[in-house]
């Protein structure tokens, strides 16, 4: 027996042998289908599809969404793609929308717990044992390479690596491209804000200021002809000194550099990519617009705005010069198809259009590309407002999931009347809350519009201290009290989060929000809204802990071509 099994051995290892290629062929014929089943995610994902909205893709397939975006851009094996953004049939309704939570997976000492408390699962942040004033997550200081990959808020920690690669890696160009009313400066004004929110230390150099500083604002249209020798070199002049300022701006710790222009010739642009040889890596955004309602109506917009036209009393002869100038850019327009670039094909119409990417790889850019995706120029008010007083309110406790009291109540009833005869015009209006009771119960007199609960929108989350006020914070964990004091934006609850924390939740809620073309009423709590607040004003992140957001008062963001408008009102003494 025992000799027959030895006999058998060479055959048996060579069985065993294609039983193991066997198992792993299948294996990667596996791995290569989920790819497969990822990329076909992303390709859901990241269309603007009225009647599949983000969130609910990022709920039915857990994974969330910009994951899935950039693992599609930085594949090795694609370096182009087009997303297409099909003309909207109809007019997107929350009706059909599912609570967005993260997925819950909670301990047996979580569950205990319950809803909210020491332990509730948020989808961010992470146990802290530390109590000290210097054991803050974070350090902003974006100047000191050391310091950089620990500073940058959660969100984009990821960056790090890359951004502190080779020097030419460690800056982002963005250089817009396009005919003059295509909405360029609309474009870099709003990713110019978003970066910003996000903690990239980003500014706008727009060409044009640069050019009226040095020439002055009474240039014609003959100025801007490419046979125009003087007026030729007088504008690359200008280019050449804004691209001078970015890279020093740059190489004194900036990150992000949106260099607006129209930069419509490849002879400027081979200027601009030799200028950031070894300095900066360049991606060129270039947008095209074929309405000519859209571009009427910009030609106007700039006619009433711009500075260059500031002296000039008859419009209608503006107009004309403007048209002239416009002429001459159309005569020697080439569109680009060199290096990096991302163009905008219809997408501030409104009424979709595309997206082409080329040799797009990056973790930054790609986020850039999803946020570009979902932004576009339809007005449309967005109305910020608190929770009704809540019972913790009148105790001076944080936190908690306490009902409203009687002020709370009464706040509700007014806030449905001003939303009802606010937006009766607007059927695809919705309204946004956090999952707290305070928030829904708030919600609940609103009647005729879709109501969406979003995990997003709970308040900073308290950790240990939650339930507290902050006076029993003081006495009974001043290291806590006093760590907070000193850096409010930094500084996480043990077992919480921090300000930061609730930026990165928040992000998902800012992209559904810029997708919107409805109008949104986001009933939410003082630090969510403090930073939603911050992204709209483009306040600097320091400031957000600080921001005033009193009980009982609605804040009304107008957003549209002009830029962003804030009206408040205050419902309640």
């Amino acid at each position: 027996m025992s000799a027959s099994i030895l006999h058998q051995l060479p055959e048996l290892r060579m069985a065993l042998q294609l039983l193991w290629r066997l198992i792993l062929n299948i294996m990667l014929s596996q791995l290569h289908q989920l790819l497969q089943t990822l990329l076909l995610c992303t390709q859901l994902t990241i269309q603007r599809i009225q009647g599949f909205p983000m969130l609910i893709a990022q709920t039915m397939l857990h994974i969330p969404s910009r994951i899935v975006v950039f693992l599609l851009i930085d594949l090795q094996t694609i370096k182009e793609m087009e997303v297409v953004i099909p003309d909207p049939s109809k007019v997107y309704s929350g009706s059909d929308m599912v609570e967005s939570k993260s997925v819950e997976t909670f301990s047996s000492l979580q569950k205990q717990d319950g809803h909210r408390g020491l332990f509730v699962d948020r989808g961010v942040g992470s146990l802290r044992s530390v109590k000290s004033p210097d054991s803050s997550a974070f350090s902003f200081d974006l100047k000191q390479d050391t310091e950089t990959k620990n500073s940058m808020p959660a969100a984009a920690a990821a960056v790090a690596d890359q951004m502190l690669g080779p020097k030419e890696d460690r800056h982002l160009a963005i250089v817009l491209v396009g005919l003059p009313a295509r909405g360029k400066t609309f474009t870099a004004a709003k990713l110019t804000r978003y970066l910003r929110w996000l903690g990239h230390h980003t500014k706008h150099f727009n060409v044009g200021k640069y050019r009226r500083l040095k020439h002055g604002t009474n240039q014609s249209a003959d100025f801007f002809r490419a046979d125009n020798p003087e007026g030729m070199e007088a504008r690359n002049e200008v280019a050449a000194l804004a691209m001078d300022d970015m890279i020093a701006w740059m190489q004194e710790g900036g990150q992000v550099g949106i260099f607006d222009a129209t930069n419509s010739t490849r002879k400027r642009r081979n200027m601009l990519m030799k200028m950031a040889e070894g300095k900066c890596k360049i991606i060129f955004l270039e947008t095209l617009c074929n309405d000519e309602r859209i571009i009427e109506r910009n030609i106007r917009l700039k006619i009433q705005q711009s500075p260059d036209y500031a002296e000039q009393p008859d419009f209608e002869a503006g107009l004309q010069d403007f048209k002239s100038r416009l002429a001459n850019y159309e005569k020697v327009y080439e569109p680009v198809e060199e290096g990096s670039y991302i163009k905008m094909i219809d997408m501030v119409s409104g009424h979709g259009g595309q997206i082409q990417v080329n040799n797009i790889s990056g973790y930054l850019p790609g986020r850039i590309v999803f946020f570009l995706v979902n932004t576009h120029l339809t007005p449309r008010p967005i109305l910020l407002t608190r929770h009704g007083e809540s019972r913790d309110n009148v105790g001076g406790r944080i936190g908690g999931d306490n009902v409203l009291s009687d002020a709370g109540e009464i706040y509700a009833k007014k806030l449905a009347n001003f939303v009802e005869k606010r937006l009766k015009s607007e059927k695809a209006a919705s309204i946004w809350t956090s999952t707290l009771q305070r928030t829904t119960i708030t919600a609940n007199p609103i009647i005729g519009f879709p109501k969406i609960q979003w995990r997003a929108l709970d308040e900073i989350n308290a950790g240990v201290c939650d339930g507290m006020t902050y006076e029993e914070i003081k006495k009974n964990m001043p290291e806590e009290y006093e760590a907070r004091k000193k850096d409010k934006l930094r500084y996480r609850y043990p077992r919480g989060e921090s300000y930061l924390d609730v930026i990165q939740r928040l992000e998902p809620v800012i992209i559904e929000l810029e997708r919107q073309r409805a109008p949104v009423v986001v009933i939410s709590h003082q630090a969510v809204l403090r930073a939603l607040y911050a992204y709209f004003s483009d306040r600097p992140l320091n400031e957000i802990p600080h921001i005033e957001v009193p009980l009982h008062t609605i804040i009304e963001i107008k957003m549209g071509v002009t830029g962003v408008q804030e009206k408040r009102y205050k419902l309640m003494d």
